[in-house]
């Protein structure tokens, strides 16, 4: 029981930082804040993270994780249906973590081993994407030149990665809370697939349409 106390303590710590850093973005989040919303001292927050860098190196770990396993499911999609349920869900999960987006050009200035490590999510999300169009492509449910793919699929990941950098140049002070998630993930889900319009077949485009409409939030 005496060894488990640490990790437990370890992973409250993480879920206190992980929302102290989405409601109030990271560079605004100092260790002293942390410790006080925890009720422990700063010395055992050090005991467990010596350095605020390694609870935002912790928090990016278990993003990366979680990112990974979503994207090997892409090959899996097939149809309209399948691609607005996968780019939820991948947009769910960047709203978890959504203080890595809202602080990324901060973050990556600052700390090396994340500016390494988001250049491989790119990467990894870039050919997540391909294997959604090639599966996409042979199920028939969208048609397009094999010169398109890179750029199309290039064009969906700066959507992903900067989505909700826009949301929240567009209302500062609302667009990260809690009650603006599901309008905001919805919106950005459209945006992603919409790229995909000139290509769909006319049948999926119409059900694209339908499921945009039928999810519309107001300022979408």
């Amino acid at each position: 029981m005496v060894k488990k106390a640490p990790r437990r303590t370890a992973e409250r710590i993480l879920e206190v930082t992980l929302d102290l850093f989405n409601r109030f973005g990271e560079p605004n989040v100092s260790t002293t804040l942390i410790s006080a919303e925890l009720r422990i001292s700063p010395g055992n927050l050090y005991y467990h993270y010596p350095a605020k860098d390694e609870l935002i190196n912790a928090l990016f770990d278990r993003y990366d994780g979680a990112l990974t396993e979503l994207l090997n499911a892409s090959g899996g999609v097939r149809d309209v249906e399948d691609a607005w349920f996968f780019m939820h869900t991948l947009f769910e999960l960047i709203w978890q973590y959504r203080f890595l987006y809202r602080d990324l050009n901060d973050l990556l200035s600052k700390n090396r081993r994340l500016e390494t490590h988001f250049q491989a999510v790119l990467k990894n999300k870039t050919r997540a994407v391909r294997a959604l169009l090639d599966g996409m492509g042979r199920s028939g449910a969208l048609h397009i030149d094999a010169r398109e793919i890179e750029p199309t699929a290039t064009s969906m990941v700066v959507v992903l990665t900067y989505w909700l950098s826009f949301e929240y140049v567009r209302d500062p002070r609302r667009a990260l809370e809690p009650e603006s998630a599901q309008a905001a993930l919805l919106r950005g889900a459209h945006h992603v697939l919409n790229l995909l319009m000139p290509y769909l077949e006319p049948g999926q485009r119409a059900h694209l349409l339908s499921l945009a409409s039928a999810y519309a939030a107001p300022g979408g």
